[in-house]
């Protein structure tokens, strides 16, 4: 989770969490049915050459290490130096090639027109300004970019619903494409709350 205008506080959240933060199946991918079922939903969507992504609070790197393991040429960002830390073990152990560095990923470190692919997995709800992120992310892709979410909104009440991100990513881009994400194979267990996939190809 990233905010911008970075405080000790949320790092040092995250920090505290990284070393349980693969516990939870769909964060891990440890179990080999909710990795397929995640390879199954995210690299049909990329583009079938190796492309440059961009993965945007990539927490300990799994999703990161699966599409690198596709072929693509991933970097990744995280407020959590420890995240960042487990990202780059899990790449080593997995033998790919990802970079990792620890930064705000609602203001990027990345170059403008980078990248192929913005990818960004339960990140946009947690920030204080998302259509401001979002801004700063397209302008990450090159021509013909593609932008990729992953969003809920939760049983506890937070998040973004479908409709609220389709929104925030129209005012930035001309297409926005929801699918809901209620697969119990993605989650390792059924649930209850609204999860989506959102993607804009231009």
């Amino acid at each position: 989770m990233q905010t911008s205008g970075v405080t000790n506080e949320v790092r040092d959240f995250w920090d505290q969490h990284a070393a349980t933060f693969d516990q939870e199946p769909d964060h891990g991918l440890l179990d080999p049915e909710v990795r397929a079922a995640w390879a199954a939903t995210l690299l049909p969507v990329l583009p079938a050459d190796s492309a440059s992504v961009a993965d945007l609070g990539c927490g300990t790197g799994s999703l990161s290490v699966l599409l690198a393991q596709a072929g693509h040429e991933v970097r990744g960002v995280d407020l959590s130096p420890r995240m960042v830390a487990a990202a780059r073990a899990k790449a080593n152990a997995a033998g790919v090639s990802a970079a990792f560095v620890q930064g705000d990923a609602s203001r990027s470190p990345y170059a403008p027109a980078s990248c192929d692919v913005v990818l960004a997995r339960h990140v946009l709800w947690a920030l204080p300004d998302p259509a401001a992120a979002l801004k700063i992310w397209v302008d990450l892709l090159r021509p013909g970019g593609l932008l990729v979410l992953v969003e809920g909104r939760w049983s506890t009440g937070a998040g973004l619903t479908a409709a609220e991100c389709r929104a925030l990513v129209l005012d930035v881009r001309r297409e926005a494409d929801v699918t809901r994400l209620d697969d119990p194979a993605l989650w390792g267990r059924p649930i209850d709350d609204e999860r989506y996939l959102l993607v804009s190809r231009s």
